[in-house]
């Protein structure tokens, strides 16, 4: 196998705003936040963090920040992907510039390519920035699908160190379970499905949910380990129906949400995306009142 990046769960960390600025006070609460909930891997700059909206000085500004405020705490991946290769490449040599740990590639968007054109892109990242890579496959952002033949083909790649996986597609995460077994790092890139990626051998999770709750997520992970499946179970039943909340509405907008909930940041967006509806708000406090 690849070399493992991480085990466990990382947190895929949202940007805090306030005013229409990056807001690094409540980013700073964040990250002692997940720090005392046992996280030991952050993902900045990915779906999650609204990166699309963000300039390029504002996504170096909260690594730095990051980087800063964790000092050596936890490792920091940091999402670099783009519908151009040689934008990922630029991005990702600054990234390494700045000392993280490793890069999560989402795969290229709106000028879909082939599972050729994808396996040429990874090849060419890795070529020119040689550091540890997550491949990521999400369909229903980028409308296209990585298939378990191409991820196979790019665990040949001795950078490409995992693939985060969140097609929602059950055969397609059971086949993978089952052919990445020895050969790459897989990580469940779905809530609601942690306990089965995990019962097919994931390494661990990138979580939306865990922005909130990640003792609940670092337990689940533990527990499944000792292999406590009886306990993994009841812990990621508990969080089923937040899970699902969460997702109400296009991620980010519940988590923050949520977030302002706990009084951790405010739930502001930034353009095209609005705060959460009223009735979905309610829902999401209601499966707090439960989990709590």
């Amino acid at each position: 196998m690849n070399t493992v990046l991480f085990e466990g769960c990382a947190t895929a960390l949202v940007t805090p705003f306030k005013n229409g600025k990056v807001d690094f006070d409540a980013l700073a609460k964040l990250l002692e936040h997940q720090i005392a909930g046992g996280i030991k891997t952050l993902v900045l700059l990915g779906t999650t963090s609204e990166a699309s909206t963000l300039e390029f000085e504002e996504e170096d500004a909260i690594v730095e920040f990051a980087k800063k405020q964790i000092a050596g705490r936890t490792k920091i991946i940091v999402g670099t992907g783009s519908n151009d290769t040689a934008t990922v490449i630029k991005r990702s040599l600054d990234a390494k510039k700045m000392g993280v740990d490793g890069l999560l590639v989402v795969t290229p968007y709106y000028n879909k390519c082939t599972q050729k054109g994808l396996v040429a892109h990874y090849k060419a990242i890795t070529d020119a920035v040689q550091m540890p890579i997550i491949i990521y496959n999400v369909p229903g952002r980028t409308g296209m699908n990585m298939t378990p033949e191409t991820v196979l083909e790019l665990a040949k790649n001795p950078y490409v160190v995992g693939l985060k996986e969140a097609s929602g597609n059950i055969d397609q995460i059971v086949k993978l379970g089952n052919v990445l077994e020895g050969k790459l790092a897989l990580y469940s890139g779905e809530d609601a499905f942690d306990y089965l990626y995990l019962a097919l051998g994931a390494k661990g999770m990138i979580s939306v949910a865990a922005n909130a709750f990640p003792k609940q997520k670092v337990a689940l992970h533990t527990a499944m380990k000792k292999g406590d499946f009886t306990a993994a179970r009841k812990l990621h039943n508990d969080m089923l129906d937040m899970n699902n909340v969460l997702f109400c509405e296009v991620n980010p907008i519940p988590v923050k949400a949520m977030l302002a909930h706990l009084k951790l940041c405010t739930d502001e967006m930034r353009a095209p995306l609005t705060t959460i509806e009223d009735a979905n708000r309610e829902k999401l406090v209601a499966a707090y009142k439960k989990l709590k």
